[in-house]
């Protein structure tokens, strides 16, 4: 009993006066992370210890794998280090500030884990470790390989107003600070693009790129296109999200200016060609009328001369002549009894001559400007003396 008494005093007194007690060391990481292969993966790391603040100079970190302490991610003594992650691991933080972030660079296959950390102690006079060493095998990290990079995402969303500035935003999260992917528009300049970087959550961080431009008539129904490309590989890893731009023409009333002021000059120009023809054909119509005035004139002076009796005789009238002459002719006998022309048995008789009505005297009414036809007239008693 009194033995026992003994090893549980000097447990004790151990845990009270020693500043590293074994149990007091604690660490925290991230133990599922996705990250892509190519590109890089920073393991989020801290750590707690007791007693007052140690200085960076008097810790060490190591990061191992769980089974097998002695196999080296990381190790201060590059030698020390794996062939195949010699040169592609670091630490991020200060030790002194209890950061034990571990950043991996050019992802493999293989390199998925897990990965511990360890810590050790060392003298201040020579840098030596001491027996003091704590690994947080129950603290490990383990990496899930992507082979596709993610896609940005675009937002908002949005349709355009021609003239009026627009913005979009094109983000994508990864696992490489240090190295973060770059995003590139398919539109704009630099001097249109804001870029900035940020922190989501233990592991995880946001590239942003924001593209303002003030679209114009031809860029409706362009397509908007935004790449990421990692870092690895020579810049090989990429991705790209696009967007069908839509733009709105700016709110006008030409589509009903137009057409008024169309209507408006077709009604003028149709009015005033109205104007004119009518002018004109009234014109026409003042020269018609006064055309058929005068010939009317002419018609009713022909037409009262026509009813004057001073013009001379009508053809009634000079038909009653004719045939007044013709009734006072002689009549005709078979035998002139004439003694002046009686002749003795077979000889011929003549004819006894009639005057010419042309040896007539004329009427003193008569006018040889008659517009009867006078010369017809005397025509048709030539004929009539002829056929008798």
């Amino acid at each position: 009993m009194a033995h026992q008494r003994e090893i549980i005093m000097c447990l004790v007194l151990t845990a009270v006066c020693s500043p590293v007690f074994g149990e007091s060391w604690r660490a925290s990481v991230k133990k599922n992370i996705d990250a892509l292969v190519g590109s890089c993966v920073v393991l989020p790391c801290t750590f707690t210890h007791p007693g007052g603040i140690l200085s960076t100079s008097r810790l060490r970190g190591i990061w191992h794998r769980k089974d097998k302490w002695e196999e080296f991610f990381y190790h201060e003594d590059n030698t020390k280090i794996l062939d195949s992650f010699k040169g592609r691991t670091k630490l991020m933080g200060r030790l002194g500030e209890s950061n034990c972030t571990l950043e991996i660079i050019e992802l493999k296959d293989h390199d998925n884990g897990p990965f511990c950390f360890r810590v050790e102690l060392v003298r201040k006079d020579n840098n030596q470790p001491t027996s003091e060493k704590f690994s947080f095998v129950e603290e490990c990290a383990e990496i899930k390989m992507l082979h596709d990079p993610p896609k940005p995402k675009l937002g908002p969303l949005k349709t355009a107003i021609q003239g009026k500035p627009y913005t979009i935003t094109c983000s994508i999260r990864h696992t490489c600070p240090s190295h973060p992917p770059k995003l590139t528009w398919s539109h704009g300049t630099v001097d249109d693009i804001i870029e900035s970087h940020e922190g989501v959550y233990s592991g995880v961080w946001q590239t942003e790129s924001v593209l303002s431009f003030i679209p114009e008539e031809k860029d409706d129904d362009s397509l908007l296109t935004c790449t990421a490309t990692f870092n690895g590989n020579n810049g090989n890893i990429r991705s790209n999200t696009d967007f069908r731009l839509n733009v709105k023409r700016t709110e006008n009333y030409n589509h009903i200016i137009i057409p008024t002021v169309t209507a408006a000059t077709t009604a003028v120009m149709f009015g005033l060609l109205c104007l004119f023809m009518t002018k004109k054909y009234k014109k026409r119509i003042q020269e018609l009328q006064s055309q058929d005035g005068s010939m009317w004139n002419r018609m009713s002076r022909l037409s009262r001369r026509l009813r004057s009796g001073a013009s001379g005789p009508t053809r009634s009238e000079q038909r009653r002549s004719i045939w007044s002459r013709f009734s006072r002719r002689p009549p005709r006998s078979g035998c002139d009894q004439s003694p002046n022309n009686a002749h003795s048995g077979g000889e011929k008789v003549s004819k006894p001559r009639f005057p010419s009505p042309k040896s007539q005297p004329k009427s003193s009414n008569y006018k040889k400007d008659f517009d009867d036809n006078d010369e017809y007239m005397n025509t048709a008693d030539l004929n009539v003396y002829g056929n008798i």
